[in-house]
């Protein structure tokens, strides 16, 4: 091998452990990010919220992480628009769940397709 074509190819390796190395970094600030976001919205969520009402909206997002999330983010809009007067109870959280629920109702709808099928009446008609 040429030297040049020795060096070609450590630039190439370097350029790609750059590549690599730069991705992990990018991954890692990526995960800071969401790490701080959901901190926030856990210090959020505690100050407006009490003991109560985190564990149903905890027992919640077990089963529904969907509508616990919008009531999350139903949540943290009022405490930042200053409409929340203090912590909310239980009572209060399921009241507000009742709202997200009435806005976010899905209806279902059964459609029955029935396919005909050669039935004997049918032939004794002439």
């Amino acid at each position: 091998m040429a030297d040049e074509e020795l060096e070609a190819i450590r630039r190439q390796r370097m350029a790609e452990l750059q590549a690599k190395h730069g991705d992990a970094s990018n991954n890692q600030q990526g995960e800071e990010a969401k790490q701080r976001e959901k901190d926030m919205r856990n210090s959020i969520l505690a100050q407006v919220l009490d003991q109560s009402a985190r564990a149903r909206l905890s027992n919640l997002a077990l089963v529904k992480p969907e509508k616990a999330n919008a009531v999350e983010n139903y949540l943290i809009q009022m405490a930042r628009f200053g409409q929340l007067g203090g912590k909310i109870s239980e009572s209060g959280l399921i009241e507000i769940l009742e709202k997200v629920s009435q806005q976010t109702v899905k209806t279902t709808t059964v459609k029955f397709n029935r396919q005909k099928v050669m039935d004997s009446d049918d032939e004794d008609d002439y």
